[in-house]
Formats: structure tokens, sequence, C-alpha cells
């Protein structure tokens, strides 16, 4: 699902600050807010002056009003989009006009009233017009930049319990940092799949337009069985397969991996400290096997 959006804000003093599409609508939007703006005016008056006895003021600085259109769609057929059109006062919705009601639909009381009338009136054409005025010059666009695109999944596919002999255990498939969002993660046992003791999370979103998804699989152990994770993505060609190797557990192999990193640090460090120890050892017998030389005239002022 792909959303374009317009917004266009007001503030209830009258000043406009236009965006997107302009219309009948939108005029009558900002006539909305001028009114709910001073309704709100004369109920912050009267409350102003009751609090005043209790000496307890809270004044604020404005009400804010803007509109939001949208266009919500899954392919290019302009018959699969929605057009949405909202009017909102104070971060609240008041007023919505939807292509798939086909009418505008109040969410106050003011709103509702407003509503009626709109639908009574020219206004209703007018926001009926807009799907085929506005979404349809932005639908190729977007869905071209968006929808076409595919990112491939990345598979880690591990135990979360220890190997206990013939005792149930379980599998874990997670699947990260694909797009869309649809995708489908199977498992494959000595080459059938497996329908039983399976169960998955729905597709995660990161919040990046990236995907995650989890399957697991409870089984009990067989010698010398394969069992895979399969996962179908439009990114690829070709189904993604990953094979569980029971060899060596996950929370042994990285203990071996850290305990072998380690090993050859200290193994380089012992050369370096031995290297060292030899180049300074054979310094120091260079000093001491040099012994002073006496030429003959010294040797002839010593006897003398």
């Amino acid at each position: 699902m792909v959303e374009i959006f317009m917004l266009a804000g007001d503030q209830a003093d009258g000043k406009q600050v236009k965006g997107g599409w302009t219309g009948r609508t939108e005029q009558l939007s900002v006539r909305l807010c001028q009114c709910l703006g001073r309704e709100q005016r004369n109920m912050a008056s009267s409350f102003l002056s009751f609090s005043l006895l209790f000496i307890t003021i809270y004044t604020a600085g404005g009400f804010r009003c803007y509109t939001i259109a949208r266009c919500e769609f899954n392919s290019t057929d302009l018959r699969d989009s929605e057009f949405i059109y909202s009017d909102f006062y104070n971060k609240l919705e008041i007023i919505r006009f939807s292509s798939s009601v086909g009418k505008f639909v109040g969410y106050t009381e003011y709103g509702v009233h407003q509503a009626q009338v709109w639908n009574r009136g020219p206004e209703l054409k007018d926001a009926k017009s807009r799907k085929e005025a506005y979404c349809a010059n932005n639908i190729d666009i977007d869905y071209e930049s968006v929808l076409t695109k595919s990112v491939k999944p990345s598979v880690r596919l591990h135990s979360p319990t220890p190997p206990a002999g013939n005792q149930p255990q379980m599998l874990v498939c997670s699947v990260y940092d694909f797009y869309p969002k649809h995708i489908r993660v199977s498992w494959i046992r000595d080459g059938q799949e497996v329908q039983p003791g399976v169960s998955s999370t729905e597709e995660m979103a990161d919040g990046d337009w990236y995907y995650q998804i989890h399957s697991h699989l409870e089984y009990t152990p067989r010698s010398g069985e394969k069992i895979s994770c399969v996962v179908e993505h439009i990114s690829l060609k070709e189904p993604l397969v990953t094979d569980w190797d029971p060899s060596i557990p996950e929370a042994e192999r990285n203990h071996i991996a850290i305990g072998a990193s380690g090993l050859i640090v200290g193994l380089i460090l012992s050369l370096a400290g031995f290297i060292y120890y030899r180049r300074k050892v054979k310094g120091q017998s260079r000093t001491c096997s040099l012994k002073p030389v006496h030429t003959q005239s010294e040797t002839n002022l010593n006897i003398t």
C-alpha cells in the first residue's frame, strides 16, 4: 500500500498556507476553520471570564487547522485506488470524504452538520472529481519509484535450545531486511515440506521500509536427517534455501570462534615479544664484545 499526501495548513485567523491542489472543497475548508476558530475564541473568552474568579488562567497562542488529501493504491489501475480528504482542527479530525464511501462524513457535532451541507451542495461533485484529477496524475510516478523496487532478504537459521538427544527441539528461521512485504517461508525435511509443528509471525515492519519475519519449527531430531528453511520472495530468482547443521550447536560454534580468535592473537603477541627479546639480547652481546684498541704511542707512554 502506497500513499500520496498533500497537506494544506490554515490558521484560525484566516491566513492560509496553500499546497497541492486548490478547489471549492479547499476554499470551504478554510471557511470551516475560520468558523471553528471564531467559536473556539468565543468559548475561550467565556472560559477566561470564569477563570478570573479563581485566578487560574490558561491562554493559547492560536488554533491550528489543516487539510490532508491522500491517495492509497496497490496498482496503477485507478479503480484500485482510493482518494481520502480530511479536515483537522486542533489535531481532531472534523470531516472526511472518501471516494470509496462517496460522501462526506462528520466526526464531531460541527463536522456532522457541515457534512450534511456539503453532501447536498456542489462540494460533493467537486470532491468526487478529485480521485481522477489528483490520484491519476501521481500513481504512475509513485508506483514506478516505490512498488517496482525489491530488496533481497537475509536469513539466519538457529536453535534457541541446546540439543537434548531425541527430545523435542525448536528451530528458528529469521528473515531480515526484505522489501516488499509479501514473502513465504517454509520448511523442508528430507526432501518433504513440513506442515505440523510450524508456526510463523506476521511480516513486521522495521520502520525503514524493510520487513522481518520469524518462522519456528518444533521437531524431534532423527539421525542423518536434513532440515532446510526455504524463503520465496519477489526479489529472488529462485528460492533461497538455508540448511541446518546440527553437528555443532551455534553457542558452541561461537565459543570455538572466540577461543580460536584469542589463541591467534596470543600467538601473534608471543611471536612479537620473542622477536623483540632476541634483538635486544643480540644488541647487548655485540656491545660487550667490543674491546678498547691501544696505539703504539699510547703503549710507549704507559711504559715510560
